[in-house]
């Protein structure tokens, strides 16, 4: 049987668009977005040269990306059709880049939004913090690897995670070549912003707080009306509760800088190591009484709750965040889950 033909990859794909960042100090410029866009869509259908690709890709995190080519990129990795059917109210990015060990609270704020009737898609890939997926399972929070199964899980439960392999396997390449690189590229902020889901709201998280403004230009670019954006512990959307945080971002499509208090008077770091998954359903059933971890919990959810327009400022969202933590079902979990 004749096996078809593969092209090889074109060496001079990516040339034009290299030439363009890549030229030097006063000649270089950032890539539009349709532009971006072309050069990625060459990359992900293998029609440029892996060294091609590199050079490309480290020469934009040296300069710095524009919003222009973290849109374009997005508009790339757009996923199909059947994705947006499942129509989640929040889009929630996991994409840490650093080797954080602090346990995911971040999972039971969302849990927690998701118990107030919101849909919450979580979506990720973290190949430092294993402690994410292996929690899924005991907090209830099912895995989606189809759209059809992301919108079954939604309508049932209202919350879902779907690998970043499942919903883009071009992207999961992607980011895996920091193996490569020994650094990461544009790819973690491009994850973070394109909502492949289609849903109303966004949160997400920076670990460079440089990158705070560059995510809500392009959200902005990208037609998103409500975006919260803090610094989290290894780049996730979680708030310490232990320091005054700064907040960006956009609310009913206006640009916000907002300030958040102090939660708890304690010095702690979401960083720091130590506890076990179990710990994560031991708070969430009322066995445990750990002041500063209820309120990274409930603190985080309020702002996933202010950019879902849910309270109308941030002191109306953490008041409904801790009435909805004192409301939750305890018992919404699987059976010896914080065993």
């Amino acid at each position: 049987m004749t096996q078809p033909t593969v092209s090889p990859p074109d060496a001079t794909a990516l040339a034009p668009f290299v030439r363009h960042v890549a030229r030097g100090p006063g000649r270089g410029r950032h890539l539009t977005r349709d532009e971006a866009a072309q050069a990625l869509r060459l990359i992900l259908d293998g029609s440029a040269a892996p060294e091609a690709a590199g050079a490309l890709l480290m020469v934009m995190r040296y300069r710095g990306e524009g919003p222009s080519e973290i849109a374009g990129f997005a508009d790339a990795l757009a996923s199909g059709a059947d994705w947006r059917r499942a129509a989640p109210d929040l889009d929630w990015p996991s994409y840490a880049a650093g080797r954080t060990r602090g346990l995911p609270w971040f999972l039971l704020a969302a849990k927690l939004v998701a118990g107030a009737g919101h849909r919450v898609a979580l979506h990720g890939w973290n190949a430092h913090r294993h402690e994410i997926r292996d929690a899924l399972p005991g907090l209830g929070i099912p895995v989606a690897e189809t759209g059809a199964a992301l919108a079954s899980a939604l309508d049932a439960a209202s919350i879902a995670y779907v690998p970043l392999e499942a919903w883009s396997p071009g992207g999961h390449r992607l980011i895996r070549l920091r193996e490569v690189f020994g650094l990461r590229s544009c790819i973690n902020t491009v994850l973070r912003v394109a909502n492949p889901f289609g849903a109303g709201a966004q949160v997400q998280g920076v670990f460079h707080p440089s990158y705070r403004g560059l995510q809500t230009d392009t959200g902005a670019l990208l037609g998103q009306r409500n975006l919260m954006i803090l610094k989290g512990a290894g780049g996730e959307f979680e708030r310490n509760p232990s320091k005054e945080i700064e907040l960006f971002g956009l609310l009913d499509g206006a640009e916000v800088d907002l300030s958040a208090q102090a939660l708890r008077d304690e010095t702690r770091r979401l960083a720091d190591p130590g506890g076990r998954p179990g710990d994560l359903q031991r708070l969430w059933c009322g066995e445990s009484d750990d002041a500063f971890a209820t309120a990274l919990v409930t603190g985080t959810a309020a702002l996933a709750l202010l950019a879902l327009r849910a309270a109308p400022g941030l002191a109306r969202a953490e008041a409904l965040a801790e009435a909805l933590w004192q409301a939750r079902d305890r018992d919404a979990l699987p059976a010896g889950a914080a065993a």
